[in-house]
C-alpha cells in the first residue's frame, strides 16, 4: 500500500548548478550524487523533514529528463513519487482503477529503489511515481 511521499522529482540542467541554491539559500545538505545508467540521469537528494528533494540532470539528450526540459527550458518539478510496501499490488490496483501505467513492471531507479510510473494523462497531469525500497 502506499505510505507517503517518498520524494518530488525536479528537471534541472546542471545539478553542480541546482545544488548551491539548495545548500547554500535554503540551508538542505546534499546527500550524494547518483547517475542512474538505466534511467539516463544523474540525481542529487536533499532530505527535508523526511520527504525528498530529488534534483534529476539528463545524461543523454534522449532521456525522459532531456525532453521534459526542451518544453520547460527553466526546469520544474517533473513528477511526485509515493511510497510503497507493496509495489506490484499498488500497480495493479491503479490499472484496474483505470490509470494507464508507463510501467507495467518495476524498474530498478536510484538508490536501488523499485520504480514505476503512472501516465500524467490519467492522474489529472502530474506524472506520480510509485516507489519501494531494494530488497
Amino acid at each position: 500500500m502506499l505510505q507517503k511521499i517518498d520524494h518530488i522529482g525536479i528537471a534541472v540542467k546542471s545539478i553542480d548548478a541546482a545544488v548551491p541554491y539548495y545548500e547554500n539559500a535554503l540551508g538542505f545538505k546534499c546527500e550524494g550524487v547518483e547517475e542512474v545508467a538505466e534511467q539516463k540521469v544523474k540525481t542529487a537528494f536533499f532530505n527535508v523533514g523526511g520527504v525528498h528533494i530529488e534534483l534529476l540532470e539528463p545524461t543523454s539528450s534522449d532521456s525522459p529528463i532531456a525532453k521534459f526540459l526542451e518544453k520547460n527550458p527553466h526546469g520544474g518539478i517533473h513528477h511526485v513519487a509515493f511510497n510503497s510496501n507493496a509495489i506490484t499490488d499498488d500497480l495493479a490496483k491503479a490499472e484496474s482503477a483505470g490509470v494507464v501505467l508507463l510501467n507495467k513492471e518495476p524498474k530498478i531507479g536510484a538508490h536501488a529503489k523499485k520504480i514505476a510510473f503512472l501516465h500524467p494523462k490519467s492522474t489529472f497531469g502530474v506524472l506520480t511515481e510509485i516507489c519501494q525500497d531494494g530488497e
